[in-house]
């Protein structure tokens, strides 16, 4: 137990001071000095809550789920019945009262299609239920009506796809350590800590960035899209550059095209022609094949590049596009060309989302807090270090260093991981600065009773650690399993108390135990006392 060869030392002395020199730039930061620009410089991240930043509440709208699973399985049905072999023969589809109906031109194929349709409808969830009712009403229409949990999966699935790309587009801003919940059915919180400016962030969030390209149906009469007449199978959409139709909106297919789903990239840069801002985009090889076949079958006819319902741009297909890359062009900025990029890159949100509350934490009161919580920890080490010290004398010094290098490991371990320090955080903090001095007041006061009992120094010593040993690993494995179902079931300041604590336990139990020991070895060795006042 008290067996320390030179090799040893070295590796423990090693660690410990690379942890605690790990913690030196994020003490100069918070004491205000200047950091040699030359050195590594790891920092511990600060929380929404001690350094200020964004605090944004988005909600969604689960009645656009509804909408968009209708024409979903519209263009579905379409799809299917006519890929039917033999093909399926319907008439229009009607979308109206949140269900998807339509007559079928020869009666005895109702079980044909029935049979093709079932296959469209899928189990929700653990429900038992389909997320798709299909009836036959008068022998010859058929009624598919979305059941409430085929609703609810299909928002819950929304809302999960929302979270993680607003999650990839706040990583894609460089921020670190954001809090990005759901909460309740509809919402998410987004927390970004060191943000003073949201306006930027509220836009990228903002912007569902739906991309789409659809055919111009060229057929469709000014006059009749000034009064808002389409043909059927139409839609109209509003064009944002009014160089060529002017203010007239355009008349697209409504169904078929590609979506933007199907991008493997896209980036900002400049037209070789004009300088202009565009971005461009790259399709994975399912969507190149689709975009190539789009533009082969359609050369000289003008297709819409769509974004969040206006077009962008509409050129005149040319030539085949078979490239499998794109430009969009626009009236963007530098600044607007970038943020599309990143939208498209992280994905198109399934579900618009707005800001329904915004708060903003000032730097001053995290400045505060960090000021507090500080004092509390600078008072508490203090109490600690003079009881620890007048009580154990010798092994109570050594107690004391062990702390020390303790806190200085936590601050270097969280810089090396990049994690981020909030208020409850600190918390945890003055709770590892008295919890770490109990595994030597446990291993003291068993030196104690073994000398009571007639052991020799280095046998009590021995005895000492060895039998403490035991109950602080058992003690610390079970601080540990709390620790981790916190930060598993926890969310935001919880999880920062959960992984302070976890990294506090495992540098007190290293610092108090092995580091203790090995400094006790070594006087008990160039010493040898005869007896030991503790």
């Amino acid at each position: 137990m008290l067996d320390f060869p030179r090799w040893k030392q070295v590796w423990l002395w090693a660690v410990t001071l690379v942890l605690a020199a790990a913690a030196l730039p994020s003490i100069f930061s918070v004491a205000g000095l200047p950091w040699p620009s030359a050195l590594p410089s790891p920092k511990v991240n600060l929380g929404l809550d001690l350094a200020g930043g964004s605090h944004l509440l988005l909600e969604a709208d689960p009645e656009q789920v509804k909408r968009q699973r209708l024409d979903s399985m519209e263009e579905e049905v379409r799809n299917r019945l006519k890929a039917a072999d033999p093909q399926i023969q319907i008439g229009d589809i009607s979308t109206a009262d949140g269900t998807v109906s339509f007559i079928l031109a020869d009666p005895t194929r109702v079980d044909a299609a029935r049979e093709q349709l079932q296959t469209l409808t899928r189990g929700a969830g653990m429900s038992g239920q389909r997320d798709w009712d299909l009836q036959v009403v008068d022998g010859n229409r058929i009624v598919m009506t979305p059941t409430q949990a085929g609703i609810d999966q299909a928002v819950t699935q929304a809302m999960q796809t929302a979270t993680e790309v607003v999650r990839k587009r706040i990583d894609s801003l460089g921020t670190r350590e954001p809090t990005i919940i759901r909460q309740g059915n509809d919402r998410i919180v987004v927390q970004v800590p060191g943000l003073k400016d949201p306006t930027a962030l509220k836009n990228l969030l903002g912007q569902t960035a739906k991309l789409e390209f659809k055919l111009v149906d060229t057929n469709a009469l000014p006059s009749d899209l000034q009064q808002g007449i389409v043909p059927p199978g139409d839609e109209l959409v509003p064009y944002q550059d009014t160089a060529r139709f002017g203010t007239v909106p355009i008349a697209v297919k409504r169904l078929g095209g590609i979506k933007g789903d199907q991008l493997s990239n896209a980036q900002p840069g400049n037209d070789d022609r004009n300088n202009q801002p565009i971005v461009s985009i790259t399709f994975d090889q399912q969507g190149g094949a689709k975009f190539a076949k789009l533009t082969t079958e359609n050369v000289k006819k003008p297709f819409a590049i769509i974004l969040d319902g206006k077009v962008l741009s509409a050129p005149v297909i040319e030539e085949p596009i078979i490239g499998g890359t794109a430009r969009i062009s626009g009236s963007f900025t530098a600044e607007s060309a970038n943020q599309l990029a990143i939208a498209l890159r992280s994905g198109a949100l399934p579900v618009d989302l707005k800001v329904v509350e915004e708060r903003s934490v000032g730097p001053d009161l995290g400045a505060d807090s960090i000021h507090k919580g500080m004092v509390a920890m600078g008072v508490g080490t203090l109490a600690v270090v003079l009881l620890i010290f007048f009580t154990y004398g010798r092994f109570g010094a050594y107690a004391d260093l062990a702390l020390v290098f303790n806190v200085m490991m936590i601050l270097g371990v969280m810089a090396i991981l990049g994690t981020t320090l909030t208020l409850p955080g600190i918390a945890g903090f003055v709770l590892t600065i008295g919890a770490a001095v109990d595994a030597n007041v446990l291993i003291n006061e068993r030196i104690r009773e073994e000398r009571k009992r007639g052991r020799r120094v280095v046998q009590a010593v021995e005895f000492g650690y060895k039998e403490a040993s035991r109950a602080i690993f058992d003690a610390n494995i079970t601080n540990i399993i709390a620790a981790a179902l916190m930060f598993i079931f926890g969310s935001g300041p919880v999880k920062g108390f959960a992984v302070v604590l976890v990294i506090g336990i495992v540098t007190s139990v290293f610092t108090a135990v092995t580091l203790t020991r090995m400094w006790v070895a070594g006087w008990l060795r160039r010493a040898r006392p005869q007896d030991l006042h503790i």
